[in-house]
């Protein structure tokens, strides 16, 4: 099939799947515990996708011009059996890359299984180096020795590495530097991810929101740093290289300098609601439609129909106002 263009010519190239709305994380900017306490009703089996149903949709969007699927949650690694749902997904055919994020808690048991499915590349979260101040972000304790040790497991495992870091003023700032330093000596990819709005639960504002400009001033004065070319048409960091030894480092910039006008993902939900942005206050329910028994050509005329409707641009017109006032799905339930 032809590839599809939304209204404002973006093409689609990338899907997002997210596999289960669990996580055993409570950062405060996605999942604070507060609203997701122990008593919180999370889906039930029988409403999550199947593999077969994931599979189905990937190899659907790859006719439609998607050609990298990246796995997210939730956390990923609490759905069962995930490496046999990599290897449906390393058959369909135009699909050229598989990428996994996870907070790398439960990777030590899942590594080598992934990497034998076919598995290569890992985003992993990591939002601090100090001990305490990390257990505090993720809200139960968790010890950054513990991702640390299994990002050093997952390089051994034969994956290539990128970290993320979501940076907010006032609480973690100060890890920048300690962080680049790091990962920088271990040839990894640390990328910068400035504080969203995403979903309503994160209280943020502006005021908490370090820029890459900000970012990348305090990084000018402890590394030499250039820019380095982009990998493809729609990545979203910004990417720079220390002169010395070639690590890159990334900005993820959606505050300060919007990448909308670029932007070719699209997200599949755990229960099967197909989101045509990060921000998006609705999904169309794909679910309904495969489990009532819709062909292939009807499943592909309905996604098509909703990305050429596509006009979002949320990034490009955010301000105090729509970030308070517009009811937006959260990013535990898309998966960032």
């Amino acid at each position: 099939m032809e590839a599809i263009v939304d209204k404002l010519g973006r093409p689609i190239r990338d899907l997002r799947i997210s596999v289960t709305d669990r996580c055993n994380f409570r950062c405060s900017y996605c999942m604070p515990k507060e609203i997701f306490g122990d008593d919180y009703v999370f889906l039930p089996k029988n409403e999550l996708l199947t593999f077969e149903e994931i599979h189905r949709f990937a190899r659907l969007f790859a006719r439609l011009g998607v050609k990298k699927l990246r796995l997210t949650g939730g956390e990923p690694l609490m759905r069962r059996n995930l490496p046999d749902l990599i290897a449906l997904l390393m058959q369909i055919e135009g699909i050229e890359d598989i990428g996994l994020t996870t907070n790398g808690v439960l990777l030590k048991q899942y590594a080598q299984p992934l990497y034998d499915a076919g598995l290569r590349r890992l985003n992993m979260s990591l939002d601090a180096l100090d001990p305490e101040l990390f257990g505090k972000l993720n809200g139960r304790g968790i010890k950054s020795d513990l991702i640390l040790s299994n990002i050093d497991l997952a390089q051994k495992t034969g994956f290539e590495v990128k970290v993320n870091m979501v940076v907010q003023k006032g609480v973690n700032e100060h890890e920048i530097v300690p962080m680049a330093a790091y990962f920088k000596e271990r040839g990894i990819t640390l990328r910068f991810i400035e504080f969203m709005d995403v979903g309503n639960d994160n209280g943020w504002s502006f005021e908490k929101v370090v820029t890459k400009k900000e970012i990348y001033t305090m990084l000018r004065g402890q590394f030499e740093l250039e820019p380095a070319e982009q990998n493809y048409y729609g990545e979203v960091a910004k990417l720079y290289r220390y002169k010395d030894n070639g690590a890159e480092v990334g900005f993820i910039t959606s505050v300060s300098e919007s990448f909308c006008s670029t932007c070719t993902r699209a997200r599949l939900s755990s229960e099967g609601k197909l989101y045509t942005c990060l921000f998006a206050s609705d999904g169309f329910d794909l679910r309904s439609l495969i489990r009532s028994g819709k062909s292939d050509d009807e499943l592909l005329e309905a996604i098509t129909d909703v990305w050429a409707k596509r006009a979002d641009r949320y990034s490009d017109e955010r301000t105090e106002q729509t970030a308070k006032n517009r009811k937006k799905i959260g990013m535990s339930y898309i998966g960032g």
